[in-house]
């Protein structure tokens, strides 16, 4: 990480507040705040993706299972168990936002081959649903998240007693605009 200025001046009433950047030489006078953004949405990534394989190890571990899920095999395993629906591989990787359907492929080979998801050819399409047993670890996981997460999310209240649930509904809307932002700005960058 570096800073926009250096640490050892102190700040002033009149000086801007210091920006926290992962690349300062990527700060742009007219965004500066979007430089801010994205070494926020880098660390809440990697803080999010080590959070979901850690609570994934400890749901296996509560029904005496043994896996060894990384990121993707977790969220393909939540999204194909996601309303009970068998989903096919294209839809997977359209929801997750993942360009690269092999990778999603090898996730969901991986869940079959524990168990916790199935296959089914229709047609020429392949259709996965998860199995009784990575429906099984699908709650184990809620209930590791509720221990873990929700309860710690409820302190999170500004002093009101009860979580802010609409400002956490408007950073949700607000990742999906950016998500968006980036898609679009992807796509440009491959004519650049």
């Amino acid at each position: 990480m570096t800073d926009q200025e250096p640490n050892h001046l102190p700040k002033g009433p009149d000086q801007p507040h210091k920006r926290i950047v992962s690349s300062s030489h990527l700060v742009s006078e007219k965004a500066v705040e979007l430089s801010e953004v994205e070494y926020g949405l880098i660390v809440a990534s990697n803080a999010f993706g080590m959070w979901i394989v850690k609570a994934m190890s400890a749901a296996l571990v509560e029904l005496g299972l043994n896996a060894d899920l990384g990121v993707l095999d977790v969220l393909c395993l939540h999204s194909v168990n996601h309303r009970g629906r068998a989903k096919k591989l294209a839809d997977i990787c359209f929801k997750l936002n993942v360009e690269d359907s092999h990778t999603v492929n090898y996730a969901l080979k991986k869940l079959v081959k524990y168990g916790l998801v199935q296959s089914e050819k229709q047609g020429k399409e392949v259709f996965y649903g998860t199995t009784q047993r990575g429906q099984a670890l699908c709650m184990a996981y809620r209930d590791v998240r509720e221990s873990c997460l929700v309860d710690e999310y409820a302190a999170f209240d500004g002093g009101v007693g009860k979580p802010n649930a609409a400002s956490l509904s408007e950073v949700a809307r607000q990742l999906r605009l950016l998500s968006g932002l980036y898609d679009q700005a992807a796509r440009s960058a491959t004519s650049f």
